[in-house]
């Protein structure tokens, strides 16, 4: 009975409280679907970047592979031709760095006997005590050995033709183109090296384009991957070549210059030993 204390709702009335009522639950949902948005974007952001690091393996994929087309290629792929080519242009290399390293030991221990023996010698009270007391097997020990030996020993029918001082003079210059021709030991070397290094890697490379031509004419493949490679596979020869030569004549000038000083001193000292011989002063 207490429902009917109340009058019924007019339908106008019911429609204008069903839309309240509709526009209450919208204004609520809204923050909450934004809430459900704003929670749901940082968990799908890393899913989308998640491939990204996968850039840096592709580079170190790629740093990876091995160059089909390098030394360790040309050394064992290539016929007997080219490895012969490179076996002698390792050992020109070889010997061209020996020879620049003991020359330089050579020339630096004769350029410091030099200053010391000649000092030693002119301290000495005579020719005979300053050549003892020169060091055994030096250049400067030699020559005034020789030319004690032609001042001591002008003697017998042919040589007395030749007066003392012509003997003296042709005896210790020979002294002193033994020395130089020491010194040249090996120059020749450095020399055959720096001028024909560059060609010997010129026939590897000639040779080595030829087999690949031949090789690309069998497949019948001319694209670029097919010609670059074993183009510049043979190009190796070339740069090794030049590689080889380049030491070679820079230390060969370079110890011509220092031979050039070692012997500027060998030649001041055998000269005043040549007039300490002949006036008995320097």
């Amino acid at each position: 009975m207490y429902m009917n204390q109340f009058p019924k709702m007019r339908p106008w009335a019911a429609r204008s409280l069903a839309a309240l009522l509709a526009g209450f639950m919208l204004a609520l949902s809204l923050p909450l679907l934004a809430f459900a948005q704003a929670a749901s974007e940082p968990a799908a952001a890393p899913a989308a970047q998640a491939p990204a690091p996968a850039a840096p393996t592709a580079a170190v994929t790629e740093e990876a592979i091995e160059n089909p087309y390098g030394l360790q290629a040309l050394w064992g792929q290539g016929d007997y031709v080219a490895k012969g080519t490179l076996v002698i242009l390792v050992i020109m290399s070889m010997g061209s760095w020996y020879i620049i390293f003991t020359k330089v030991f050579e020339q630096r221990s004769m350029m410091k006997s030099a200053v010391s023996d000649a000092e030693t010698f002119w301290k000495a009270s005579s020719v005979n005590a300053g050549a003892s007391a020169l060091k055994a097997g030096s250049a400067m020990h030699f020559i005034a050995e020789q030319g004690i030996k032609a001042s001591d020993h002008h003697e017998g029918t042919m040589v007395e033709a030749i007066d003392k001082s012509t003997w003296i003079t042709m005896s210790m210059d020979r002294a002193v183109g033994s020395v130089q021709s020491r010194l040249q030991d090996g120059m020749a070397f450095l020399a055959t090296v720096g001028s024909t290094a560059p060609f010997v890697g010129l026939f590897g490379t000639v040779w080595g384009i030829y087999n690949a031509l031949v090789k690309i004419g069998i497949s019948g493949q001319a694209s670029i991957d097919k010609v670059a490679g074993p183009v510049g596979e043979a190009l190796i020869m070339t740069a090794i070549g030049l590689a080889v030569a380049v030491p070679a004549v820079m230390g060969y000038n370079w110890l011509l210059r220092r031979n050039k000083g070692v012997m500027d001193l060998t030649r001041a000292f055998a000269g005043d030993l040549h007039n300490v011989l002949l006036a008995g002063k320097r």
